[in-house]
């Protein structure tokens, strides 16, 4: 079974780990009603998706 002869430093693991970090989702704005919502997702407060109504609001 394969064992580590030695020890990693902490410097070289958090090397390795460096692009383990999680980033904040991507937010774009609604052209109708300038809600903050992600790319390629229809705004739940106007409906509105690339331009057309795609689904009616809920007030």
């Amino acid at each position: 079974m394969a064992v580590p002869k030695r020890k990693h430093s902490n410097s070289r693991t958090g090397t390795r780990r460096a692009h383990d970090s999680l980033t904040a989702r991507q937010l774009s704005y609604c052209p109708q009603c300038s809600t903050a919502l992600p790319s390629h997702v229809i705004c739940p407060k106007c409906g509105h998706y690339m331009g057309r109504k795609l689904v009616e609001a809920e007030s």
